[in-house]
């Protein structure tokens, strides 16, 4: 059985169309999570892709912005409550430092004393630095720092079960010095902000962002084998798949895949 990559969310931060980029790893009966979005609509992202959360035992935060780190509050509160009555086997969390302060302080700002019981019990954290190996649902994976200049943030590079290689290069443009972790992936997971037809308008070069160009040229530059977009603006949904395809199809010749919310892939 192949791997399945479940995008739970495709949009940037202030999207209202769609729902904030995070995604699911599935491996036969388990799945790993990587961020959660902005709130506690990830609990109905997961209801509505038949993702039960006891299935969920890792889970990995790239940052702490608010579009990827308050949504795993809530699933933080949910599997924990679950532990607690013997229905979830345990979650644990891998991230770096900031993000591990950041989730504790949260926790005992918002969860109850029960709640908060369970961390550390049945709610785990992983605390990763640059180049730290984890193995998460079956996947077996590598964490590095995108060395971004606006927070610290971490992507990681999967090895599937069938030896394709997956990298999520985070929400940020590609740092060259992390060629070593991101070239000749099997799938490049790459944020695009925008289209370049759109810079004027988004400005995503001053949010530190790329557009679906930049994205398809690091692609064909890295020798990736197939390229998926997310983390995008919302304002042409109907039109964004189309789009966006069209303009990295100008600089990567490989497949360019461009989900929707819900959307599953086959690895």
């Amino acid at each position: 059985m192949s791997s399945k990559l479940i995008l739970l969310g495709t949009g940037n931060a202030l999207v209202t169309r769609c729902y904030n980029t995070c995604f699911a790893l599935q491996n036969g009966a388990e799945y790993f999570l990587t961020d959660a979005g902005g709130g506690n609509g990830i609990l109905a992202q997961l209801e509505k892709a038949a993702i039960p959360v006891p299935a969920i035992r890792h889970l990995f935060l790239t940052h702490g912005h608010t579009d990827h780190i308050l949504g795993v509050i809530w699933i933080i509160r949910l599997a924990a409550s679950l532990f607690t009555r013997g229905k979830h086997p345990g979650l644990t969390i891998f991230c770096h430092d900031e993000c591990e302060q950041k989730l504790r302080a949260f926790c005992q700002m918002t969860l109850t004393a029960k709640l908060q019981a369970v961390l550390d019990r049945g709610i785990h954290f992983v605390r990763l630095q640059d180049g730290d190996q984890f193995q998460a649902a079956g996947f077996t994976c590598t964490a590095f720092d995108i060395l971004s200049s606006k927070t610290k943030q971490f992507g990681y590079r999967a090895v599937l079960p069938d030896g394709q290689t997956l990298v999520c290069l985070g929400d940020e443009p590609y740092n060259p010095a992390c060629k070593r972790y991101a070239q000749e992936a099997d799938w490049l997971l790459s944020e695009a902000f925008c289209l370049y037809s759109e810079r004027e308008q988004f400005k995503p070069y001053e949010k530190h962002h790329s557009t679906a160009l930049d994205a398809a040229r690091t692609a064909r530059e890295l020798h990736a084998k197939n390229l998926v977009l997310y983390h995008t603006q919302d304002n042409n949904l109907p039109e964004r798949k189309r789009l966006y395809t069209a303009e990295a199809k100008t600089e990567f010749s490989g497949p360019v895949f461009v989900p929707d919310d819900l959307e599953t892939l086959s690895l």
